[in-house]
């Protein structure tokens, strides 16, 4: 049975991860807690933040708990990872409000309610510490001499590094440690530059506590021509509809370059990996349909499937684009070829509504269809996941097609496969 892991692999996610074989065992064989940690440095997140939140989401897919951790006490620092000048100090009350609004935020793609997800604020805990206490406490397992050696602070000791964002490290360490201890978090993700801060988190709670803890992190991205993720000219793409609307979104994504729509389909998109594969094979428009189904799927996960529809129909009216074959990613609900008018050479019967009344198990309605060729076929057809009705995979045999799947032109689309379809018309 194939892990969190396993999909992290098969998508790219993994850049570098403590003990790989153990990481891998421990999350096909257990379910834990993990997190990731977002800096309150603006009131959105942009999409170079997209990694982890879609890793954080196959977690929760793969029934783990997962913890949102926001910065707002490590914000009032700021991280030097990645930075080669200090970052603008803010205020308090300017970190409060970005802590509020990226919990706002984050609630809109992580689920919550059901305690297998948490929003939380490192604040809580690190306003109340007391220095000297700390320094003895947790400052003593610090190697000096090592944190050095961390990418994150030799870039920054030619051009200065303060002790403030000295400290960085130490609070970081202390999150995990927090959180392995009062939510039995054992794992810890995020972008490659926070490597050296992962590791020292781990070892403090292998220190403390006398127990092992991991760190995963991911690549951080640029596109094939080596621009950073969300970087245009017009400015950096935000996940917040104001600041950048769902139509500027969708737009950003439909322009990929042709050689990182298949990376970029295995990373924000749910897709399987066995369509997004297909993404090789295709050349001109149908590549350019695969971009569409990138962008529409990009904005569904952020902004909802409404804005998505309406970002799509913007698009197709401004220039003019084709919409998406119908053999083509055939998971995604991006709006197709025949459902827009196009479905005069689909095969099809006329069923009254009084049939469709009480509902026809799916396994005979693909044998009256011709689908299959007998009901044991399509038993087994259907039970494998291969039949669709309306583009929406049917998860059982027996399922009950009937008047809740007919459409605004009375029909029900079945699908059988990627290519064979019928319609039934209902009178």
């Amino acid at each position: 049975m194939k892990s969190v892991y396993d999909t992290f692999v098969e998508r790219g996610f993994i850049e570098q991860v403590t003990d790989g074989k153990l990481v891998r065992k421990l999350l096909r064989e257990n379910q834990v807690a993990c997190y990731v940690g977002f800096d309150p440095t603006a009131t959105s997140l942009h999409i170079g933040s997209l990694v982890p939140i879609m890793a954080l989401m196959y977690m929760r897919r793969y029934g783990h708990r997962t913890i949102a951790l926001i910065g707002g006490g490590t914000g009032l620092i700021g991280d030097p990872s990645g930075k080669t000048q200090m970052r603008q100090v803010l205020s308090q009350e300017q970190i409060q409000y970005n802590v509020q609004c990226l919990k706002k935020q984050l609630s809109n793609y992580l689920e919550l309610g059901d305690g297998r997800t948490i929003l939380l604020d490192n604040a809580d805990w690190l306003g109340d510490l007391k220095y000297i206490e700390f320094l003895r406490d947790i400052g003593r397992y610090f190697s000096v001499n090592k944190m050095l050696t961390a990418e994150s602070y030799r870039l920054r000791l030619e051009k200065g590094l303060n002790f403030v964002e000295f400290n960085y490290m130490l609070l970081q360490a202390y999150d995990f440690l927090y959180l392995f201890k009062n939510h039995d978090c054992v794992l810890q993700m995020g972008g490659n530059d926070q490597w050296g801060n992962m590791l020292a988190g781990a070892d403090l709670i292998r220190r403390v506590e006398g127990k092992m803890a991991y760190s995963m992190t991911f690549p951080l991205i640029t596109t094939s021509l080596g621009h950073k993720m969300g970087k245009t000219e017009k400015g950096t793409i935000w996940l917040d509809p104001v600041l950048t609307s769902p139509y500027e979104y969708y737009q950003y994504w439909a322009n990929t370059d042709d050689h990182d729509v298949e990376r970029f389909l295995a990373f924000f998109t749910f897709l399987p990996m066995e369509e997004v594969r297909q993404v090789k094979s295709l050349t001109d428009a149908r590549l350019n349909m695969a971009k569409a189904v990138l962008a529409f799927e990009a904005t569904k996960i952020a902004h909802g499937e409404k804005a998505a529809l309406a970002a799509w129909k913007a698009s197709i009216e401004a220039f003019h684009v084709k919409p998406v074959d119908a053999d083509i990613f055939p998971s995604s609900t991006i709006p197709r070829i025949r459902e827009a008018g196009d479905i005069s050479a689909i095969p099809f019967l006329e069923k009254s509504r009084l049939e469709l009344e009480k509902g026809v198990p799916a396994f005979k309605l693909f044998h009256e269809t011709h689908l299959c060729g007998s009901q044991s076929e399509a038993r087994r057809l259907l039970s494998q996941g291969g039949g669709y009705v309306n583009n929406r995979q049917i998860e059982t045999f027996d399922k009950k097609i009937g008047l809740e799947h007919v459409n605004d032109h009375s029909e029900i689309l079945l699908r059988k496969g990627k290519k064979n379809y019928f319609i039934v018309k209902v009178k």
